[in-house]
């Protein structure tokens, strides 16, 4: 029988990984729907701050650079209608994290 090796060489790549979903996992296990409420509600904030940012950055584009050639509005416009998709699921996806809290307090 052979004996292993240490594996602790893979504990530094997943770090980031466990810090970062050990704050849902709390806010979950301590707060209950409460806690889906409420990360449900940062999601969507987030989404509705991406929409705000991408309308500022193409206005910004728009005001500083004037009227451009339409290869370069068309590029602009793409770009600004698909960080506002991403948004708008971001939306949605806090809306039902929202509900389904909103489901989890009516049911607890």
């Amino acid at each position: 029988m052979r004996t292993r090796g240490s594996e602790s060489f893979i504990v530094l790549p997943l770090l980031p990984i466990f810090l970062i979903g050990l704050f849902p996992m709390l806010l979950l296990s301590l707060l209950g729907p409460a806690g889906l409420i409420i990360l449900g509600i940062l999601v969507a904030s987030a989404g509705l701050t991406d929409i705000l940012d991408a309308s500022g950055t193409f206005s910004e584009q728009i005001i500083v650079h004037g009227y451009a050639k339409g290869s370069e509005r068309t590029g602009q416009r793409t770009a600004l209608r698909s960080e506002m998709r991403f948004a708008l699921v971001m939306i949605a996806s806090g809306a039902a994290l929202a509900v389904a809290g909103i489901g989890g307090l009516a049911l607890s």
